[in-house]
């Protein structure tokens, strides 16, 4: 029997979670909600760049993804600067008796101690008066910081530290939103953007460190964050636009959970738009860029995962895993019990359908940079 799914948001996640809604045989697609006025009335296909017709037509906001009757809604509309509307956006989903899955409001991966107490309420709540669910997930925050590592954890007889990890070239991640306003390239060194105002870094990656203490059984004292920039040496330019001699083209930050002044579970991301940028800084497992988890403990691990696609470089292979993570956990979603459900709670394997022997044509129309119009 086929689940009827529709999607909201056809950003860089969205539009690649389409594709498989499409084409995947474990779903019915029913409906497709946008907001940039120029893709209302467009087709689905045409907007997941595949080269078939399906009939389902974008319409703007949630009135025509409510009135369809989907059992799962894969809800990818940006959430980074748009975290209350995004929120709305799923309370009125969950209040129409829908289940959730999708890439945003993030912190809703792990909300507790995260996000206000009277909001994470409201929104179990909500779920469990209509006999609904919700699962938010991703690639970092998302699988990389909790999946993989709660997996090799499962092996050690000791951790004294666990360090997810991104390191990443985003010189071909051509979303400006992203780029300047939220990650602030472009931007004076001294400027600190959106994302690196005081408590932003830990309420946006807070809820997969504690979603990984508690995994474990760790309780953690406080959470606490640093970061740092450097300045392109030049004038260059990125596929998001230029980038001025002097304003910020490199950032990395921790993120760490601390018992006493030990950290024991850090996320760490180096983001370059040059690969010569600080080369004293961790490099990736292969060119562009790649995630890696290390644990130090009895026995120790590093593990370098590098997503790679026939279809784009490695900032597009890491959306379509995310897009890929959130798709697959529909079944499991509308099977489990009402309520907040987290990766603490679904099984292990969700990937049940997926395998084609001879895969069909799943080719997109984009190049090999990314379009960010919303997660």
């Amino acid at each position: 029997m086929t689940i009827r799914v529709a999607l909201v948001g056809t950003g860089n996640v969205g539009r690649l979670a389409l594709r498989q809604l499409i084409t995947d045989e474990r779903f019915d697609l029913v409906a497709v909600g946008v907001v940039t006025p120029e893709k209302i009335g467009r087709d689905a296909g045409d907007l997941a760049g595949l080269d078939v017709t399906t009939g389902i037509t974008a319409t703007q906001g949630l009135d025509g993804i409510i009135a369809a009757g989907p059992d799962c809604v894969v809800h990818c509309a940006m959430g980074d600067t748009r975290m209350g509307e995004a929120t709305k956006d799923c309370l009125r989903l969950l209040s129409a008796g829908v289940d959730v899955v999708g890439s945003s409001p993030v912190s809703f991966q792990y909300p507790w101690k995260t996000m206000p107490d009277k909001l994470i309420d409201r929104i179990e709540e909500t779920a469990v008066a209509q006999g609904v669910s919700m699962f938010v997930t991703g690639v970092d925050p998302g699988f990389a910081t909790d999946l993989l590592p709660i997996a090799l954890a499962g092996t050690c007889q000791e951790i004294r530290q666990i360090r997810c990890m991104e390191i990443a070239d985003y010189a071909t991640y051509d979303g400006a939103e992203v780029i300047y306003d939220v990650m602030g390239f472009g931007s004076p060194v001294d400027d600190p953007p959106l994302f690196l105002q005081p408590g932003v870094l830990s309420l946006a990656w807070g809820s997969a460190i504690r979603q990984l203490a508690d995994a474990l059984g760790i309780t953690l004292d406080e959470i606490v964050d640093h970061n740092e920039r450097e300045p392109a040496p030049e004038d260059f330019t990125i596929a998001a636009g230029p980038i001025a001699q002097g304003t910020t083209a490199a950032i990395r930050f921790e993120i760490r959970g601390m018992v006493g002044d030990h950290p024991a579970i850090v996320v760490e991301h180096v983001t370059r738009l040059r690969p010569d940028l600080r080369p004293d800084w961790a490099q990736s497992a292969q060119p562009g860029g790649s995630y890696r988890v290390e644990i130090t403990g009895e026995p120790s691990y590093v593990v370098d995962i590098c997503p790679t696609s026939v279809h784009g470089d490695h900032n597009h292979a890491a959306i379509v895993a995310a897009a890929g993570r959130i798709v697959n956990a529909i079944p499991a979603v509308v099977d489990a019990p009402p309520g907040l459900r987290t990766t603490l709670d679904l099984p292990l394997v969700n990937s049940r359908g997926v395998y084609r022997p001879d895969p069909r044509d799943l080719s997109t129309t984009t190049e090999h940079h990314i379009s960010h119009t919303g997660q």
